[in-house]
Parts: C-alpha cells; structure tokens; sequence
C-alpha cells in the first residue's frame, strides 16, 4: 500500500471564505485553551490529564454558553486540534521536539482538520461541513463520490490558507502493484552547505538551490520590503508619544506590506520543499538495498554564527524526514551513521584517519604515502558512509 500526497486549490465564496477563517481560528483556540489548561492542571495539582481527558473536559465547553461560537464549526475542528497538542507532547517528552508554544494568531499557520470521511466531491466541486460546497481545481486527482457510503479513506486531510489563496491537502492511500526490485548496493548521502547532497553512487552533486538565481532575487526582495515596513514603524512611533509594552496600531499599508512578506516567506519555503522533493526522489529511485546518512547535530551546528543562516535555510532535518518516509515506501533501509563516525576524516581507499582535517579543506589528501588518494572531500565522507559498518 503506497501514499500519495495530494493538493487542491479551493475557489470559495466570500461567506465560505468566512467560514474558514473562523473555522482556522477556533483550531488555534482549541490548541491554546488545551495548552493553558494542561499547563494550570500540572501547575496546581502537579500532575497532567491525558489528551482523552482533556477532550472530554473540552466537549462541556464547547456545550455551554460560555463561548456560543464554537458551535458555528466543525465539532472535529477543535477536537483534532487537541490531537495535534498531545503529538506535540509526545515529541517533547520523546526529545524530540521543544515544548509546545501557543499559537498566536498572524503568526502560525492558517489551517484546520477537516473529518475524511465527510468529503463529498462531484462535478470539480467538494462538500466540506459547515461550509458546503466549495469549487475546486484538482484535475482529477481526487475520487468521486461520497467518502463515506463508497469508503473512500484519506488520510490527515487538512485545509490551509497561504496568505492569498487556499489549499486542500491529504494523503490518498493506492495498491503499489508492481514491487520494485532492488540492487544490492549501499550507498551514502553526505549533507552539505556547498551543495546539499553528494551520493556515493551519483557523479553530479545536487546543487544549494538557495545559490539560484530566483532564491536570490526574492531574498533581495524580502530585505526590501522588511527596511520599508521597518521604516513605516518608525514613522508610526515618531507621530504618537510611545510608550515601552504599548501596543501600535498598525496602518493598512502596513497590513498590505507584511502580508506581502509573509507570500515572498511562503514562495521562497516552496521552492526549497520542491527542491529537497527534487533530490530525494532521484536518490530513492536509484534502487539501492540500503542509504547510509550522517547523524547531523543541527542544534550544535546552527552555534556556529558565520554558518547558522546557511545551514537553516538548507533544512537538514526536512531532508533527512521526507527521504526516510520515502525508503520506507519503497523498503529501502535507511540507516543513520553514529555521531563519531569519522566519514569527512577517513580515507575511502585506505581507511587511514587524517587527524588534522579543517573545514576550510575542501580536498581531501590521504596521508598514507602508500595510498596518497586525492579526492573531494564530500565526496570521500558519501563512500565512507555508503561502507559503513562494512569496514567498521
């Protein structure tokens, strides 16, 4: 059984419109009462509820006349968002991730959760709950009919807006008939800044595509656009006697300018998700048995202020998680090299360890005079890491 990730660009009406805001809005809410809660559970009784709990104890809110609104959407919304608080607990409590932070609106990601089995789609339009029936562009990607009675599954489909239009996204699960056969080959994956990856088994490394000439234009852009509404702010508080902790009322050209960075911020983020889509789909195609990668301390590396911009925007992690998603599709063994794996040091040919390597060498020289390989330094560590644990 494969997954297919699927996205849909949704065409609604201005009232529609409306409804999905507020639908996005009480997502955010959901998730910030449960994270204030949680937090005052634990702070006065030492002690936390578990998510099923705290669901219940949200469902006699939601019945009360506290807060009439929340029955004007989806009674799903709220309760995923509630879901999505307990996965991000689990990931702190598994070191995974830091500790949940409350969304604030502006800020975080205009989305919400809509119920899979409550789709009903027909003639390029799709019925979501509460809001109707919502024209849609999906060029026949997405089944026919009703979800429920035909028992169409998809999965973790979510409805998001950008900043200028909005987006149908899920997964649609499809029977993989023909099983691919693979090599018996190992191959290794060395991360970089240069260039985002170097494969043992691939000649040509995959390019830093925030060196390309459209990266570059929209940063330069970006910069633009953030010294102007800068520039507006300073205004704003040289015309009114500002205080420390008061809040400004922002301009309309103000409002107009950080909705075009936050698009810039989006279409740049895109370009570097279908970039990082780009390479590992031709790394996984490949067919190797096995994909050996580096065990990369992102947080130690990004302490590095000359080199902590490049490395972000490189988003090693995103490109460690879709290309281990994608071995598992297709039974690929996807192994992390240990930490002290000297890779960058070792000589590919002889194994001999080069104690004095700096990161400015780019070439790598073996001192061994009986091997003297020369070699890309990259290049040396992505066939160290494709023998690992074949030699070591």
């Amino acid at each position: 059984m494969m997954i297919k990730a699927i996205k849909v660009r949704l065409y609604p009406t201005k009232k529609q419109e409306e409804l999905m805001f507020k639908s996005a809005g009480v997502a955010r809410f959901s998730y910030n009462w449960g994270l204030y809660y949680l937090n005052n559970c634990y702070k006065d009784n030492k002690k936390s509820l578990s998510i099923g709990e705290l669901r219940k104890v949200f469902t006699k809110l939601r019945n009360s006349n506290e807060f009439p609104w929340l029955k004007e959407v989806s009674a799903e919304i709220p309760q995923q968002a509630l879901k999505d608080l307990g996965e991000a607990f689990s990931k702190f409590f598994n070191k995974e991730a830091d500790y949940p932070k409350f969304k604030k609106k502006g800020k975080c990601e205009v989305s919400f959760f809509h119920l899979n089995n409550k789709f009903k789609v027909e003639n390029k339009h799709i019925s979501l709950e509460k809001i109707g029936y919502v024209k849609m562009k999906d060029e026949d990607r997405l089944p026919v009919g009703n979800y429920k009675k035909d028992k169409i599954k998809v999965l973790n489909p979510r409805i998001k807006h950008n900043g200028k239009f909005w987006y149908l996204s899920l997964g649609l699960e499809f029977d993989d008939m023909e099983k691919q056969k693979l090599t018996n080959e190992s191959i290794g994956v060395d991360l970089g800044i240069k260039d985002l990856a170097i494969v043992s088994n691939i000649n040509k490394p995959f390019k830093n595509i925030n060196k390309s000439k459209e990266v570059k234009r929209l940063n330069k852009k970006l910069k633009r656009l953030q010294r102007k509404v800068s520039r507006k702010y300073d205004k704003l508080k040289s015309e009114k006697a500002f205080q420390k902790g008061e809040r400004l009322t922002k301009t309309q050209n103000i409002i107009k300018l950080e909705k075009e960075i936050k698009l810039v911020h989006k279409r740049i983020a895109d370009i570097r998700l279908n970039h990082i889509h780009q390479t590992t789909n031709a790394i996984v195609k490949t067919k190797p048995s096995r994909i050996v990668v580096e065990d990369l301390n992102v947080k130690g590396m990004m302490k590095n202020k000359h080199l902590s911009k490049a490395i972000g925007e490189q988003g090693f992690n995103k490109f460690l998680t879709i290309l281990k998603y994608k071995c598992e599709w297709r039974d690929i063994e996807f192994i992390k090299a240990d930490k002290f794996f000297p890779s960058s040091k070792m000589c590919s040919c002889c194994g001999t360890i080069k104690k004095d390597l700096k990161l400015k060498d780019r070439t790598y020289k073996c001192p061994n005079e009986k091997c003297n390989l020369v070699l890309d330094r990259d290049k040396n560590a992505s066939i160290n890491l494709a023998n690992y644990k074949l030699v070591v």
